[in-house]
């Protein structure tokens, strides 16, 4: 996340907590004079609807309008965080420990700042993921961008695979863990 994404994300979580939600996190995209700024939210316990969305919506525009964090035009969105969850904390990558994520670094590592690897574990803000390169340790300050990568035949979203066929190397199943 960016610094000015991070300030927002503080600004606004109390008000989403205070729905009975949790702000996952907050994407700023500028392109010249408009930006967009998107929230991603979740409901504990089942999954986010549209009403979520539209409270979230109608309580944060009002408090944006009185903090006016954002000096340009902007489109506020509020989404669910869907089956390719981005990922933007320690703590939301430790809840994932097992899972393929696809990241994106700020600085390249080992020569990449693209990568797909499984999470293994998270040491205060280092997170540890085991890559076909090798295992790595990448500074939680280092990733620009993380999302889950959904196992679309565990979820019912794509065909198995046939009898006696393994199943496409390092695909894990995206379920929450507690």
């Amino acid at each position: 996340m960016s610094a000015k994404a991070s300030e927002i994300s503080e600004m606004l979580a109390p008000t989403v907590a205070a729905l009975g939600l949790e702000l996952l996190g907050v994407e700023l995209a500028s392109s010249g004079n408009d930006a967009v700024l998107r929230l991603y939210i979740d409901a504990p316990g089942r999954p986010v609807d549209i009403d979520d969305c539209e409270r979230v919506s109608r309580e944060v525009s009002a408090q944006l309008d009185v903090e006016d964090p954002i000096s340009t035009q902007y489109t506020l969105e509020v989404s669910s965080p869907g089956i390719d969850r981005p990922l933007f904390t320690p703590e939301q990558f430790g809840r994932w420990i097992g899972e393929e994520v696809k990241l994106t670094l700020r600085l390249a590592q080992d020569g990449r700042r693209r990568f797909t690897a499984r999470i293994t574990a998270v040491e205060g803000d280092d997170i540890l993921l085991a890559h076909t390169a090798g295992d790595m340790r990448v500074a939680h300050a280092n990733i620009e961008k993380a999302r889950l990568v959904p196992d679309l035949v565990a979820l019912g979203l794509a065909p198995q695979p046939k009898p006696g066929k393994a199943p496409a190397a390092g695909k894990g199943a995206a379920k929450k863990k507690s």
